[in-house]
Order: C-alpha cells, then structure tokens, then sequence
C-alpha cells in the first residue's frame, strides 16, 4: 500500500490506542492485580474480540449499525453497563487488590473478561467499518492493504495494551498500604463509571 496512507494510519492509531479507553482501563488494572505476565490472557482475549469485531464488520454489520439507531443504542447501552458492573466490582474489593474469583482469578476468566470487554464497546465495529477505509486506495489491491493496516493496528494496540499492563505492575510496589489500595480500587471503579457513561452518550 502507499506508504504515506500507511504512516498516517499508523500514527492516527497510535494516538487512538494510546487513549485510556475499556481495555487499556482493563489491562491497567489487570496489570496491578495480576502482573503484567497473567494479563497477557486478558490482552489475548480483548484481542480476540478486536479480531471478532473486525470480521464482523467485514460482513457488514458496520453497516448496519451505522444505520439502524435502535441497534446501535441497546449494543452500546449493555457494553456500558458491563463496565458499570466492573467498576462496581472494583470499588466493592475495598483494601484488597483481589477481585472476585468469577471475574479474573485464573488464565481462563481473564480470557473471558479481556473478550466480553472488547466486545461490549460497538463503537469498534464502526471503528473498522468507517475509519479503516480511509486509508484503503481503491487503485491498489485490496486484500493487501487490509492485511498490512490490520496487522499494523494489532502490533499498535498489542503493543500499548502490554504497555498498560507493565505500567499498572510497577504501580503494584506503591500500593503497599490498605489505604492506597482503598483508593486505587475507588480510582479504577471511577474510571469504569466514567467509560461506561462515556459509551452510554456516545453518538455514532
């Protein structure tokens, strides 16, 4: 593909993927309770349901939400509800970095959580339906140049997620008092909130 469509993109994601969003918030966390090492299986997870997302897309349902509002409303308002529930689980853990054994305590279960994360946000799907194009040529072949920004924006985002994870693992030494943990705990729940409502009031 050309190369200057390609860099825009990929400084375009960059600052994109950078921004505290459901899953970098996720990692974050992940990486402060877990260490950086377990929150890989939530990366993968989260990864996966990018990738679910995309291939979605492609078969149109970008498409369809772009033009179905009622969709679109009731996709966004259960993924903002699900990251209510997860601050709320945050805020509940109190002085202690441990979350609840059915939410992360094991490879499988942030597997699971890292996925349900990325797919409850349908804002990813118009995200691939509408912002990926962009940087398509319509006079260069197509399958090329999808394979090139895909996997470009998998390196970017896997790349900040790890990022994220290490951030909150070196974070994890500071919080040696109850009450530091008290307050990262209420922190991350309150960034839950905050995405949750975010999303909820997004428009398309």
């Amino acid at each position: 593909m050309r190369f200057d469509l390609w860099l825009a993109f990929v400084l375009t994601t960059l600052l994109i993927s950078a921004t505290p969003g459901p899953n970098m918030l996720l990692m974050l966390s992940h990486g402060t309770r877990y260490g950086w090492k377990a929150t890989t299986a939530t990366m993968a997870g989260a990864c996966t349901g990018l990738a679910l997302l995309f291939t979605a897309s492609a078969f149109g349902l970008a498409a369809i939400l772009a033009a179905s509002a009622t969709l679109f409303l009731l996709l966004k308002l259960v993924g903002a509800a699900y990251l209510v529930y997860l601050g709320i689980q945050c805020w509940r853990a109190g002085e202690t970095l441990a979350l609840p054994k059915a939410n992360s305590n094991s490879t499988a279960s942030r597997f699971r959580l890292g996925l349900t994360v990325a797919l409850s946000n349908p804002k990813a799907i118009l995200f691939a339906g509408a912002f990926l194009p962009q940087f398509i040529d319509p006079h260069l072949p197509q399958q090329q140049q999808w394979c090139v920004l895909l996997v470009s924006f998998f390196i970017i985002e896997s790349s900040w997620q790890i990022a994220y994870a290490a951030g909150g693992a070196r974070l994890a030494a500071w919080l040696q008092q109850p009450k530091r943990v008290r307050w990262f705990n209420r922190g991350c729940g309150g960034a839950f909130f905050a995405v949750g409502g975010l999303l909820a009031l997004a428009r398309k």
